[in-house]
Order: C-alpha cells, then structure tokens, then sequence
C-alpha cells in the first residue's frame, strides 16, 4: 500500500480517507489567512480537489493582532458559506476558531458567560507563543476542562523550546490535552526542527487530529505534493488514533 510513495511520480495523497480539515484561515481579511472572498473560494476549491468533504476552518483569535470575535467572525463565515453554495462547490464548510492563550483568553475562560467557537461540540483549537513558553498553561487549560470544554493543541510540533525538555508533551497528554499535526510539518515548510519533533510526537503516539493550518496558495502547492508526507499519514491514520473522520 505505502510503496507508492518511493515512485517518482507520486499521486496526491487521498484526503478524503481523513475527510475533514479542522485547522485553516479561510474567513476572508480577519487574519493572516485568504485576504478576500475570492482567494478564500480558491482555497476551498483546492482542498476540495484533494478530496476533503468538509472544512472548518479556525481563524486566529489572538487580541494583540487580531481583535476577533463570534461577531466579526460569523457574518463573514456565511458569506463564505453563500458562496460556496452559489458557486456548486459540494464541501461542507463550518467555522471555530484558534485562540491564541493571551491575557484576553484568560478573562475569557474566567468568565463563565463567555462561550467560545469549538468544533465537534466542546472541542477548542489553541496556540501560544513559538518563542516563549507559556505561563500558567496548565491552570488555564484546566478552566477550560472545568467548563466542559476539551482543547486541542495546535501543532506542538512547532512549540521548539519544549524540544529540549520533551515531558511537557507527556504532562499535556496526561492531563488529557489532544495534539493537532500540521501536514506542512511534514514536508518541512517550518525547518527541520519542527519536522524531527513531529516525528517524535508520531512515534510517541501522541497526535489525534491532522490539519492544513492553510493560509495561502503556496501552502496549497505543497499540499498537493504528497511525496513528503502521504506515507507518513497513511500510517497515522491507520494506527486509528486520528478521528479527523468523525468530525
């Protein structure tokens, strides 16, 4: 089954077997991700044509940058949503978030009227700084479990400082955190750092979930070039931890 992939003319990976991408920025000029609605249609049209039925795309909640909110986000969403319907593209298209664990988040997960845009009912996307490690992470993380939500940890591989004191990934899997790869991780669009801890991270068994994290069109070129990562999730997704499918 994997020995495709030593081909030189490699297919594009089948990403319908995962079915939903739970990690992008396609709500059009509210982040770093799709500036307009027609870059937004491009995006969608692209990962529809690698075979995900269904997006939910996840744009950056983080209030240094980017004041979001359920507000700002949602009516541009719909648009998007009309569109896509307008324009018979047949892929589901749902909305959460990525909330950046700022000081922002913290009042939020305080405040007990607050709600938050998950997925899959309670689940919620989080990120935090690439530089610095974050302070007071498992208190606010177990705020949230206490509320009843269960997050999800964007791309730990890409956290390189906990590279050299890996029990931090133990301890969140522990406290019962799940971990989020980053396809592009694997074709080593963020360096090799970030592609050797990934590598750790699968054969610790630790990812759950598998997103594009796509912002843009060169990360869809990469995507459609499955030479450097189609076996590797073929493996993932055969070793039933990962329920993309179920989203």
């Amino acid at each position: 089954m994997f020995s495709i992939f030593h081909k030189k003319n490699q297919p594009l990976f089948d990403f319908s077997q995962l079915k939903t991408d739970m990690h992008s920025h396609l709500v059009p000029g509210i982040d770093d991700g799709a500036p307009d609605i027609a870059t937004s249609l491009q995006l969608i049209t692209g990962l529809h044509n690698l075979g995900y039925k269904k997006i939910i795309t996840t744009p950056h909640i983080m209030w240094d940058m980017y004041k979001n909110t359920p507000d700002i986000i949602l009516p541009r969403y719909k648009k998007v949503k009309e569109e896509i319907k307008s324009n018979d593209i047949s892929v589901e298209f749902d909305v959460a978030a990525e909330y950046f664990l700022d000081d922002h988040f913290e009042k939020l997960a305080d405040d007990e009227n607050s709600s938050f845009l998950t997925f899959h009912d309670n689940l919620i996307l989080v990120e935090f700084s690439f530089v610095q490690e974050p302070i007071e992470l498992k208190s606010i993380l177990f705020k949230l479990q206490l509320r009843g939500y269960q997050p999800v940890i964007a791309h730990p591989e890409r956290y390189l400082y906990f590279g050299a004191k890996k029990q931090w990934y133990n301890d969140m899997k522990e406290i019962g955190c799940f971990f989020q790869l980053n396809v592009l991780s694997l074709t080593g669009f963020y360096g090799k750092p970030a592609f050797e801890l990934a590598q750790y991270l699968i054969k610790q068994r630790y990812y759950n979930l598998i997103g594009t994290d796509l912002h843009n069109n060169k990360h869809l070129g990469l995507l459609r070039d499955s030479s450097s990562y189609g076996h590797t999730i073929y493996k993932l997704i055969d070793s039933g931890l990962i329920f993309n499918a179920q989203l």
